[in-house]
């Protein structure tokens, strides 16, 4: 089987995304065609999508602008697997706190931009995610803190006793960076288990 995968490339770490879903693929002996989704027309025949990180603001935008936010809208109403991670958690809440975002709706949670500081904040840490072993090396770069979550979201993980990992449906959205690291079991956990279920 090969998976087609579409990684929102407006911004952010799209090679580094790309990487670790055909690692995730080739751990179920399958592969992972992966396609860089800048314009509309290409989201439908995606198996699965990736939101990276960037400024949300600009992501925010660009989808809007090129027709690429409702077609993101229709896969996750179609119940295709998305990760959504840091700027892509922003643009996929239901509330950013912030005018200049156009949010998708997707996940039913608040989010405060920056909330973890600035660049220089940046830090990683062991986290325990629900569905994995051991610890998650996560990497948190100015990351979004998760405010509050509606009924039927769940929290997958927690850092000083704040959401910073949840599922809502189809969806995977993550405060921190997994493609950050070697570790490929969020990319794992947001699609391979949903698409093998």
């Amino acid at each position: 089987m090969t998976l087609r995968a579409g990684v929102i490339a407006v911004q952010g770490d799209v090679s580094e995304h790309a990487d670790a879903i055909r690692r995730a693929a080739a751990s179920h002996g399958e592969d992972a065609d992966v396609i860089e989704i800048r314009e509309s027309g290409l989201v439908p025949d995606c198996d699965v999508l990736l939101m990276p990180g960037g400024e949300s603001t600009t992501i925010s935008r660009l989808l809007e602008r090129e027709g690429i936010a409702p077609e993101i809208e229709a896969h996750v109403a179609a119940n295709k697997p998305v990760l959504a991670t840091c700027a892509g958690l922003i643009v996929a809440s239901t509330d950013a706190k912030d005018d200049r975002v156009s949010p998708l709706g997707l996940v039913d949670v608040t989010v405060d931009r920056n909330a973890f500081g600035r660049q220089v904040d940046s830090f990683e840490a062991p986290l325990e995610v629900t569905g994995l072993d051991d610890p998650f090396p996560a990497v948190f770069i100015r990351a979004p803190l998760i405010d509050s979550v509606g009924e039927g979201v769940e929290v997958l993980a927690e850092w000083d006793d704040r959401p910073v990992a949840v599922r809502d449906g189809p969806v995977v959205a993550t405060s921190f960076h997994p493609e950050l690291t070697d570790d490929y079991r969020i990319h794992d956990l947001a699609f391979f288990e949903q698409v093998h279920a």
